[in-house]
């Protein structure tokens, strides 16, 4: 029989985990996490990670098996996640996989690209550029050597945008062409399911998250982690804001108001990136028997 891996999908705050347990009750199969923040065990207040009790009801897996002295990348989780499924498949048709980070589900999906190693010297010097002009002058190198990748990425990226024009220089194409050859085949269906609110909706539930997360102890969170703050695990939403108040640079209020701020734009640049992707098929989270009835109608075909 065939097997498939569900993907339920959405921006931060949205109401993926208590959906996602409740088809993979119905599915009687395991959940496998792809949110790259909820892997580190430090951080599952900031981070919105699964309880005790929700952890309990479905095995998950990639929930708190990092540290954040550990390194991770997507090229890692590549091949972590193809290794469970391997495993997973073989008790199940069916595995969800949920989780808002959209690097980490296309390297699920697509696979990381294989690209050609960048000559240190030509990465120096574009490195040189961007501390001496700023990023415009690449960026517009960017548009000339890639239209089409530079459509796509946030143009204040810095780093994606030096990335990208070095493999641009290196291959003699555009990056986005050698994106496209390097999809790579899967042993698994894949369906995507997307979840999603109206923007006040949205954003009034990030907001009173943010307050669930001060009341349950987020300060005291951050406040263990402060000594370690210059870790790549800690360069995030809620962990950020924290540090510039324990610097004495905000107060609490202002740090929990930015907190809130920036979770709506990490959710508004979430759904800028997933409409882009026709393969999703979205809902309300309220419309669970039209999830559960869209799920049985994919099983069938």
């Amino acid at each position: 029989m065939q097997k498939t891996l569900f993907i339920l999908l959405g921006p931060t705050g949205v109401g993926k985990t208590d959906l996602s347990i409740q088809i993979a009750k119905n599915l009687n199969t395991e959940i496998v996490s792809c949110d790259s923040r909820q892997f580190f065990k430090e951080m599952p207040i900031g981070t919105a990670a699964p309880t005790k009790e929700q952890l309990e009801m479905v095995k998950h897996h990639f929930i708190g098996n990092l540290s954040i002295f550990d390194y991770y990348s997507c090229g890692k989780f590549e091949m972590d996640a193809l290794n469970k499924f391997d495993e997973l498949f073989n008790n199940h048709n069916e595995i969800v996989m949920t989780g808002g980070s959209m690097l980490y589900i296309d390297a699920v999906c697509k696979g990381i690209d294989d690209l050609p190693d960048v000559d240190q010297e030509l990465r120096d010097s574009l490195n040189a550029r961007y501390a001496h002009e700023g990023i415009e002058g690449i960026r517009a190198e960017l548009k000339i050597l890639d239209p089409e990748y530079y459509q796509k990425i946030d143009p204040k990226n810095y780093k994606r945008i030096i990335h990208a024009v070095e493999i641009c220089l290196t291959a003699g194409k555009p990056y986005s062409e050698i994106r496209k050859e390097n999809n790579k085949e899967r042993n698994f269906d894949i369906v995507k399911i997307g979840l999603r609110r109206d923007r006040d909706e949205l954003y009034d539930r990030i907001n009173k998250r943010v307050e669930i997360m001060i009341q349950d102890g987020l300060e005291e969170e951050a406040r263990a982690l402060y000594p370690h703050k210059e870790l790549n695990a800690l360069n995030t939403v809620g962990y950020k804001e924290m540090f510039t108040y324990f610097d004495g640079e905000w107060t609490l209020d202002r740090a929990i108001e930015m907190i809130q701020q920036n979770s709506r734009h990490y959710a508004k640049k979430q759904m800028s990136w997933f409409n882009r992707d026709q393969e999703i098929s979205w809902f309300h989270p309220s419309q669970e028997k039209e999830i559960m009835n869209f799920i049985k109608e994919k099983l069938h075909k």
